[in-house]
């Protein structure tokens, strides 16, 4: 359980191979996942978070066998939300007189979910806490990234930044430093972590950058709440937290829609077919829902600069999968996105017309009114959903 990282400080946490799910169903996490806790043992020892309330038991009795637990002098509880402090409950009851250091709102979401009034101890940014040995914990409240509760904590002398939920991802490992892992899984579950999560908070993020930067920290290592620790030139993650909370796009055009009995699917081949004529060196994925992860399809639309989304008309609207996508973009709060619709239909055809209210609601900036086709395109509708994504292109 115990794995050193940088003189008196360990990493005790758990390795989740089996999760795929997180928030309830709202995330998927095809990696699996890490619960990151971590052990300081100078003059005064300190826990720094604890992990998901199914490992609670098996945590502190893992604790135990490294550690004396009355030896604990202070938890540092840097976000409540339960995959962080789940075990609290079970260790509190072996020492239910450690304090507590956490934020004010942090108070709140722990008596919430716990219904404990341990000895809680509200920091706020810039607080410290003595180690001795000539350490210190400087804490700094991220506000909103992604709870009200969350805050950072900074150890002086071996120049840690723990970071809680920031520069994260997903992703199970038992090798635990970035430069240990596949680039190309850890940089895919990191965007997807952000796309997902702190999309709609960048622009806090960007000043909260900025704030830690003005502190002018040494900072050797990150260690995270999920997946791996950044040892190995822990910036880059920071620089690319820069790039993408500023509104961030790629010469990517994504198009997602769902179909009922294909006329749909065609569509979206053939707009892909036109723009990819018109712009060969942008790049076009196309998606059917029904048949793809919607957090990685998330993660296309953090990376594009315009997204179509088609769906046929039924019962006078969309498709209840296409509405719960464009439900989840709207959350996510996009930014300088554009967008466009299309889609077949039977009898009515109100589909492209309610896409494009609802993208509208979801901030992307709608390029024209959409293409709509009534029953299955035949050869010269097909040519006009050509020309359509033409236009796309162009735009």
């Amino acid at each position: 359980m115990k794995k050193l990282i940088k003189n008196n400080v360990s990493w005790v946490g758990k390795v989740d191979w089996e999760l795929q799910q997180f928030h309830g169903n709202e995330f998927s996490t095809n990696h699996g996942s890490t619960y990151n806790s971590y052990l300081i043992q100078e003059e005064k020892t300190v826990l720094i978070d604890t992990v998901w309330m199914p490992y609670a038991k098996e945590f502190v009795e893992n604790l135990a066998q490294v550690i004396d637990l009355s030896e604990i002098d202070y938890i540092v509880a840097n976000h409540g939300e339960v995959d962080h402090s789940g075990a609290l409950p079970a260790l509190m009851e072996k020492i239910p007189d450690v304090p507590i250091y956490c934020t004010e709102n942090a108070v709140k979401s722990l008596k919430g979910q716990y219904h404990q009034d341990w000895n809680f101890q509200v920091v706020k940014t810039g607080d410290k806490l003595d180690l001795g040995n000539g350490k210190e914990l400087i804490f700094v409240e991220m506000k909103m990234l992604h709870w009200p509760d969350s805050m950072a904590t900074y150890m002086t002398g071996d120049n840690i930044l723990f970071s809680n939920d920031a520069f994260g991802q997903h992703y199970a490992t038992e090798r635990l430093y970035n430069n240990l892992v596949d680039q190309c899984d850890l940089y895919k579950e990191a965007m997807k972590y952000y796309a997902n999560i702190l999309t709609p908070f960048s622009a806090i993020l960007r000043k909260k950058l900025d704030e830690i930067i003005a502190f002018n920290l040494t900072i050797d290592i990150i260690a995270t709440s999920h997946g791996v620790i950044w040892n190995d030139n822990p910036m880059q993650i920071v620089e690319k937290y820069a790039q993408w909370a500023g509104d961030y796009q790629e010469n990517q055009i994504t198009i997602i829609y769902d179909t009922m009995w294909n006329g749909t699917k065609t569509l979206a081949e053939k707009i892909a077919e036109g723009i990819g004529l018109t712009d060969p060196d942008v790049e076009v994925k196309v998606f059917n829902l029904a048949k793809s992860d919607e957090n990685d399809l998330i993660t296309e639309v953090f990376k594009s600069k315009t997204v179509l989304i088609g769906s046929p008309t039924i019962g006078g609207s969309i498709l209840h999968s296409i509405a719960g996508f464009v439900h989840l973009m709207k959350e996510l709060k996009f930014k300088n996105k554009k967008a466009a619709a299309f889609g077949c239909y039977g009898w009515s055809g109100e589909s492209t017309k309610v896409l494009n209210e609802w993208l509208t609601g979801a901030g992307f900036e709608i390029i024209n009114e959409g293409i709509r086709n009534q029953w299955n395109p035949d050869t010269a509708q097909q040519e006009l959903a050509i020309d359509f994504g033409k236009q796309i292109a162009k735009a």
